[in-house]
């Protein structure tokens, strides 16, 4: 399954907000350093789904704002 996320590094709270089944927007307090904020991404996705972080890979978007994630069987 292929989910298309909006990323605001750097905010005051975390966050995950669903806009549909296949868009959201994860809020992270950390910054989009040395990965640090695809990994607060890749945990609160996890969270939200009720995924093992494992499953969850981006395929798009790595350095983007505007990400897409893969989540494995």
């Amino acid at each position: 399954m292929k989910i298309f996320v909006k990323v605001k590094p750097r905010s005051k709270k975390d966050g995950v907000l669903k806009i549909d089944t296949a868009h959201f927007e994860v809020r992270t307090t950390s910054p989009s350093r040395e990965g640090r904020a695809n990994a607060s991404v890749i945990e609160a996705l996890a969270r939200r789904l009720g995924v093992p972080k494992s499953k969850i890979e981006i395929i798009a978007g790595s350095k983007s704002r505007q990400k897409v994630f893969e989540i494995l069987e």
